[in-house]
């Protein structure tokens, strides 16, 4: 956004929606806003429903909703960033105004997920793609779409780890309330969307697991908004208001807030794509906890264990082992493309699109 913003060919808009227009979910707009940046719609299609009947009348109105803000503010090109059940809808609102979708992070596989199916089918929607890694560029195009519009540029979220100023300890623990033990943990669970009820027993687990850990602080982020994310912010809430002096959470920390706590953690657990694409920017170990992020490249600092009580005091054993703390100074992120906002823009910047966006299907 800031190097489309900063570009004097290039108009930004800005369209939220979601969860950043929630109150429950911490109005996240007002961070957009923060950053200067000017929001040009808000599209409010979040319903106070975390069931998938809910999700699928978000989905429905969400479609209504973008496609008569995309005739307000015709776009030449639309940017997609994922695979959340928003970004589908607004891909289905692009493809039928016939507005170019250029789509971030397609290509990759998380089998646990939802989102798998919807991140293939935005892929199929879109004209433009941005691969964070080439293997995923590979995939696109095994998709059927064409080599010369898929490129691999890297994780985003690498960007913002190198272009921020971080906070330090002292002004982190300030702004969070919270002081640093000898061992600390960032926590973020999400239900596993292709799995039914299996939130509360599997998130039980962690937590009973937690509660052994000896001289280890907690910062718990909250689930989104998907299946049963409720009933994991509710044992969240009950976990931290029973355990005040070891844990802390937040609906949402912010980009700033989160990265920099990655800084003073032993690890990121949970389910969270967060600890497969930035965790290993730090050179800090990560516990990736069931299906939810199954097919996904990881690097060496992704420890793999299954939602069992057992499984996960395995993980964390490994986690401080002496051999495994020594190995993370070598780790190598995967995502680390260098400069990918910039790569992004300069493309979107130059590719001419013409007046037709009809593709052929690319055969292997």
């Amino acid at each position: 956004m800031e190097e489309i913003k900063n570009d004097e060919r290039l108009t930004l808009q800005i369209l939220a929606s979601g969860t950043h227009l929630s109150p429950e979910f911490g109005l996240t707009y007002k961070e957009i806003e923060k950053d200067g940046f000017q929001i040009d719609e808000k599209i409010d299609i979040l319903l106070s429903s975390d069931t998938s009947v809910g999700i699928s009348k978000a989905i429905g109105l969400g479609v209504i909703s973008y496609s008569e803000a995309l005739e307000r503010l015709c776009p030449d090109i639309s940017v997609i960033l994922g695979d959340r059940f928003e970004a589908l809808a607004f891909a289905i609102a692009c493809s039928v105004a016939r507005i170019p979708i250029a789509h971030i992070h397609g290509g990759e596989v998380t089998e646990g997920a939802i989102d798998d199916a919807f991140r293939h089918s935005i892929t199929k929607m879109s004209y433009l793609h941005f691969a964070s890694t080439e293997a995923y560029k590979t995939r696109i195009i095994q998709l059927g779409e064409d080599p010369s519009r898929t490129f691999n540029v890297g994780a985003l979220g690498i960007d913002n780890i190198k272009r921020l100023k971080l906070l330090s300890k002292k002004q982190l623990e300030r702004d969070l309330d919270f002081e640093f033990n000898k061992h600390n943990l960032l926590i973020t669970f999400h239900s596993v969307t292709l799995e039914k009820d299996t939130a509360q027993k599997q998130f039980g687990n962690l937590l009973l697991v937690l509660n052994e850990l000896r001289d280890t602080k907690m910062i718990f982020t909250k689930a989104n908004a998907d299946v049963d994310g409720r009933i994991i912010n509710s044992m969240i809430d009950e976990y931290v208001l029973s355990n005040p002096e070891k844990a802390v959470a937040f609906t949402s920390m912010g980009y700033l807030r989160y990265l920099s706590a990655m800084q003073f953690v032993d690890a990121v657990v949970g389910n969270s794509s967060s600890a497969i694409f930035e965790s290993p920017s730090f050179k800090i170990g990560a516990i990736n906890i069931g299906d939810r992020q199954t097919g996904r490249i990881k690097a060496e600092s992704v420890i793999d264990c299954e939602p069992e009580k057992k499984s996960i005091q395995g993980a964390l054993k490994k986690l401080y082992s002496q051999e495994f703390q020594k190995s993370l100074g070598s780790v190598v992120n995967p995502y680390d493309g260098g400069d990918c906002a910039e790569k992004i823009k300069e493309i979107l910047k130059d590719y001419k699109i013409g007046q037709s966006t009809k593709k052929r299907f690319w055969s292997l």
